[in-house]
């Protein structure tokens, strides 16, 4: 059984920063993308960022600019830099990923339980 355990959420006002962090546990044979996803409270699960596993990105139009996501492929963990955060930024933050747990199969889709990020003065 694989885990993804995130880490890094809490309180900032605005302007400020946090940094995000999600490892991945269990019987690992390879992560490829790793992501970060929120949902606002009424809102749907939105995308934030993704990362392949040789280094791509993509982002949120929303985040452009002031998030960076990065990765530890050795220690399979993902991170999200969060820098000039506003109060719309204010979400559970949910760790995704596609890891393949055994050679020869193929990956299965796994979340966190999410962190909660509160922008506020």
């Amino acid at each position: 059984q694989v885990q993804l355990v995130e880490s890094g959420g809490g309180l900032v006002q605005p302007g400020g920063s946090l940094r995000l962090s999600c490892a991945a546990s269990g019987h690992i044979f390879k992560v490829n993308y790793m992501g970060w996803f929120r949902q606002a409270p009424g809102n749907q699960r939105e995308l934030v960022a993704t990362i392949a596993s040789g280094g791509s990105t993509i982002y949120a139009d929303s985040v452009k600019g002031r998030f960076t996501i990065s990765r530890d492929n050795a220690k399979n963990t993902v991170y999200l830099q969060m820098n000039s955060l506003k109060p719309d930024d204010t979400a559970v933050y949910y760790c995704n990923a596609d890891v393949v747990a055994w050679v020869n199969y193929g990956g299965t889709d796994y979340w966190g339980k999410g962190t909660l990020v509160t922008v506020s003065s």
